[in-house]
């Protein structure tokens, strides 16, 4: 059982609670619970967890907040749960960096279909080689300042990046010499914010290199890999 999953539910109510915990508990999984920010925050201090069901509409800070800050300090996959079913809510929900969602109400075999899933895409990620500390990353005369999400150039010269842009250069900066395919760089950049995204992971690393590369018809810091995805070849220091 200690080698199993562990899941932590964070809900305000207290029978979806139970629920879930029930039948993820049935179904061979670890589980702990949660009825808000302040006790989910005491859970992940003392125990390792591999996945959150994460309740939109909490006490306090609600799971949108959560989720926000949850991503900014770790990979834990979370799947939001809420009672609204409106595409705007779903959205806004994967833009703070949720891996999945789930309306209420919900079928135990959906919700337990959907943890699966996200785990064994998380399991499937390479490991970062940084942790998400802040400071500044160093690559091919580059520097990335994580605190103030700016990329500068060997000449000083601050170069606008999008939210996208960011979050893909993050995520190949933190995997360097190594192979990504695409559905992992979507993963690793959290980048499932809408499915405009998937079609254009392509479209976001053109732009990237036409920011930061010599020649970008001829790329030497983000390589295609064909048939494999994307490589980022420098090598990086940090700060």
């Amino acid at each position: 059982m200690e080698t199993s999953p562990h899941i932590l539910v964070v809900d305000d109510h207290k029978e979806i609670r139970d629920l879930v915990a029930k039948f993820l508990t049935k179904d061979g999984f670890r589980v702990s619970k949660a009825e808000d920010g302040k006790v989910m925050r005491k859970v992940l201090g003392e125990s390792k967890i591999d996945l959150i069901v994460l309740d939109l509409m909490l006490p306090g800070d609600d799971g949108l907040t959560l989720c926000r800050q949850l991503r900014a300090e770790s990979f834990i996959p979370v799947i939001m749960l809420t009672a609204k079913g409106e595409e705007i809510d779903r959205v806004v929900g994967l833009e703070m960096g949720a891996d999945d969602y789930v309306a209420k109400p919900f079928s135990s075999r959906e919700l337990l279909a959907r943890i699966k899933a996200v785990l064994r895409r998380a399991q499937s990620l390479p490991p970062a080689q940084e942790s998400l500390e802040t400071g500044n990353y160093r690559f091919a005369g580059w520097k990335l300042d994580t605190a103030r999400r700016e990329l500068e150039s060997a000449d000083g010269v601050i170069v606008p990046l999008s939210t996208g842009e960011y979050d893909l250069l993050l995520a190949l900066i933190q995997h360097p010499q190594r192979v990504l395919s695409r559905d992992q760089l979507l993963d690793l950049a959290r980048g499932r914010s809408a499915t405009t995204f998937d079609r254009s992971i392509d479209t976001q690393v053109s732009r990237l290199r036409r920011k930061i590369e010599d020649n970008p018809k001829e790329p030497e810091i983000i390589k295609t890999v064909w048939g494999g995805g994307y490589m980022f070849t420098p090598s990086i220091s940090r700060e």
